[in-house]
Formats: structure tokens, sequence, C-alpha cells
């Protein structure tokens, strides 16, 4: 085995990225306080075609040094909005017909791997704060209630690899 290089990668370009069909998913992070966390979650949803992110409450934007330390250019490729209100988001995303989702660990959630993607239907994922998690208003607002399974001591994973394993399990099914 020999490690590829990028140049052999096969990875698009910014303005090739953004003429390629997304999948049918934003990301909203509600009131996220680490700016590397932020620039991880551009990055996924780079590798992921994420349509958009919506930056709220206190969730910092680009262009900052720290964002881009670990978006490493992915501000540049996937478009994000801010909007204040993440509950206000909620409603707006609601009556535009996506499903939203909350990770969140709450009474009545569903399981990761037990939730199914309808049939051409879009989502809004929301991704809560490194300490409070995602806004209880944002919980009873939201469609659904999505859980990560977890198995050790830990209460909960950070939002940059909550993030990561969302994603990536959702990008999967919608049969990519």
């Amino acid at each position: 085995m020999r490690k590829l290089k990028n140049s052999e990668l096969g990875r698009l370009n910014v303005e090739e990225f953004k003429q390629t069909d997304k999948i049918p998913l934003i990301v909203v992070l509600d009131n996220i306080r680490s700016l590397n966390n932020i620039g991880s979650v551009f990055r996924t949803s780079d590798a992921f075609l994420i349509e958009k992110i919506y930056l709220c409450g206190i969730t910092a934007q680009p262009p900052h040094k720290e964002i881009h330390k670990t978006a490493l250019g992915a501000t540049e490729s996937v478009d994000w909005e801010y909007v204040e209100d993440t509950v206000a988001l909620v409603e707006k995303l609601k009556v535009e017909k996506l499903k939203v989702i909350a990770i969140e660990q709450a009474d009545n959630s569903t399981m990761l791997q037990d939730f199914k993607i309808q049939p051409n239907q879009k989502y809004a994922v929301v991704f809560g704060n490194e300490v409070k998690g995602v806004q209880q208003k944002v919980v009873s607002a939201s469609d659904y209630c999505i859980e990560i399974p977890q198995f050790g001591t830990k209460h909960s994973l950070n939002i940059s690899v909550s993030a990561g394993v969302v994603l990536w399990d959702l990008f999967k099914k919608f049969n990519y």
C-alpha cells in the first residue's frame, strides 16, 4: 500500500463543489462556542456534500483565523448564513417543508441507527452548545430528536464528533 498524494485524490475545486448536487440536508449550529468546533463542522459538511450551514446565537462567523484553522477552506465551499434566533429559524424551515432533527438525548428520542430517511424529504439537523446542548425550545420545536448511542461512562460526545457521526450516517441513508 502507498499513501495517496493530495493531487491523486480527485477532489472538487470550490467552484465545482458549488455546482455539485448536494444531499437534501442543512446543518444548524445552535450557540456553538468553540471556533475549532465550528471549523470542523464546516470541513465535515464539505466532505459529505451538505447544502448549507446556519450559524445561530453566539456561534461565530467566518472569516476568523480559528475557524479557518480547522475548516481549511470549507467556509468558502459550503454555503452558510447567520441567523440570531434558532427557534425562529426552525419555524421558518418547517414552513419551507423541511423536517427538523435535534441531535440530543431526550425522552422518546430515536436512536441514530433506527432513524429512517423519508424519500423526497429535505432535512435540517441541529447541533447544540458544548455544555448545554440543543436548547429545550429548539428540541420542542423540532420534528424529531435523534440520539447517538453511547456505551461508556461519558454523557456526551464533542459537537464536532457528533456532527461527523450523524452527517456520515445520514449521508449513507441518502443512498450515496
